[in-house]
């Protein structure tokens, strides 16, 4: 009798070890959290596995100023120009506006040889705009002349997985519609058999006339009912009150709802009970982030786990 008690003991054990395991697959550092105006803090995140130093940069409007916020939380012990160099393995940028790639581009003298990864779209407005001799200086490999081959540009092809060199990661793109035809990027980015969804800037499918959210619910419900999917980063730039005419490719509490609801019919409503949905952007104009966040608390049918991330806090998944 003694012997079965103690195997089922260690059958106890053992089976909610992997579980344990489980709980905390990834990491990500949030370097800049909002939409707009504090460009200290704009839409960047790093991300890594739990025992991993080999992050990558998911958009860049903050990179300096949100490391060393996160070394002032304990998060890393190291100089910024460390963490900089040697801890961002690569650059993933969902699109081209200024409030997402401005810290990478700032701070590209002090930076050290890595890859920037985004559509061709993207890269053209890297080696015609940004990279270049009257703007700033060519820190890439392509474009105008002499090339500082800092950065290397590396093209996405729609939902085809790639591996990041460098990292223990591998992504796969799908396209956005942030204001039709202007489009942005969601990536699935993967670690062994787990994932995180992170949405560049995206209008609603309903307003932007378009199917781009659709398609990715539908791609990504399978990893929600598995429980393989941890985490989904998201926008919510405005608040309600926001006409829909003067969303600019964005979302509000109530059409964040939609695109929810919507996600909801493929992976059913009981998959989305206590599942982190972060949200990111909210832009503060006014007192903007805080209606926002009132608004999505309080129309929470779905019992998401919404969390709203602070710059230079950790979060794990």
């Amino acid at each position: 009798m003694k012997r079965i008690l103690s195997y089922f003991i260690l059958f106890l054990v053992f089976a909610s070890w992997p579980l344990k395991a489980q709980e905390n697959t990834f990491k990500v550092i949030p370097l800049g959290v909002k939409g707009g105006l504090d460009e200290s803090n704009l839409s960047a995140y790093l991300l890594a596995p739990t025992a991993s130093k080999n992050y990558i940069c998911l958009d860049a409007g903050t990179v300096y100023a949100g490391i060393a916020k996160a070394i002032s939380n304990g998060v890393f012990s190291k100089s910024p120009e460390y963490i900089l160099k040697n801890n961002i393995k690569a650059y993933l940028i969902s699109h081209a506006h200024l409030d997402h790639v401005s810290g990478l581009i700032i701070n590209a003298p002090a930076d050290s040889p890595k890859d920037i990864y985004s559509s061709q779209y993207v890269i053209n407005v890297f080696k015609n705009n940004y990279f270049t001799w009257q703007s700033w200086a060519n820190f890439a490999n392509e474009g105008e002349k002499p090339q500082l081959n800092t950065y290397h540009y590396k093209v996405l092809e729609t939902q085809k997985e790639v591996a990041l060199k460098n990292t223990e990661l591998y992504i796969r793109p799908f396209t956005l519609s942030h204001s039709n035809p202007y489009k942005s990027l969601a990536f699935l980015i993967r670690f062994r058999n787990s994932y995180i969804l992170y949405l560049g800037d995206t209008g609603s499918d309903k307003i932007e006339k378009s199917d781009k959210l659709d398609r990715l619910w539908k791609a990504v419900s399978p990893l929600i009912k598995t429980k393989q999917l941890k985490a989904i980063f998201i926008e919510v730039s405005f608040p309600n009150s926001q006409s829909n005419t003067k969303l600019f490719g964005h979302l509000k509490p109530s059409l964040f709802y939609d695109e929810i609801n919507a996600l909801a019919k493929y992976t059913g409503i009981q998959a989305l009970n206590n599942f982190p949905i972060i949200i990111t952007h909210r832009k503060p104009h006014k007192n903007n982030e805080a209606i926002i966040k009132e608004e999505l608390l309080e129309n929470n049918k779905l019992k998401l786990n919404l969390i709203f991330p602070k710059q230079g806090e950790l979060l794990k998944f």
